[in-house]
């Protein structure tokens, strides 16, 4: 059996180029291939494409303040945080507006919930 070690240290002596050569010789020879196997895709009976991501990210958009700006407003100030009260107002009089970028569901459901129950109309995009 040949000294495995003896093997590694000349294969390290050689350049890039022999490598490749060395490589392009053993494929002829053992009739294999260096690639990397791909893994084909079949038709029938193999395994189901992977159903489109579900979204975990959602904006919360007022689109209606509703006849009761000021409950609306006040709900506004609480969801968005450091918000002034002439800024809430400004934001609840030019909807349709974002409230909330990039919240979770649940998140959004609760606000697009409390908003509805002070007048507002609300969707969840």
């Amino acid at each position: 059996m040949a000294d495995l070690n003896k093997i590694v240290e000349e294969l390290s002596t050689l350049t890039v180029l022999e490598v490749a050569e060395l490589v392009k010789s053993l494929e002829t020879k053992w009739g294999v291939s260096a690639a990397a196997p791909v893994a084909a895709a079949s038709s029938s009976g193999g395994p189901a494409a992977p159903a489109a991501e579900e979204k975990t990210e959602f904006d919360v958009i007022l689109t209606d303040a509703g006849s009761n700006k000021i409950g609306v407003i006040k709900e506004v100030r609480g969801v968005v945080p450091g918000l002034g009260l002439a800024e809430a107002k400004k934001l609840v009089e030019s909807a349709p507006q974002t409230l909330k970028e990039g919240v979770k569901k649940e998140e959004a459901e609760e606000i697009k919930k409390k908003m509805e129950a002070a007048g507002a109309k609300v969707t969840i995009k």
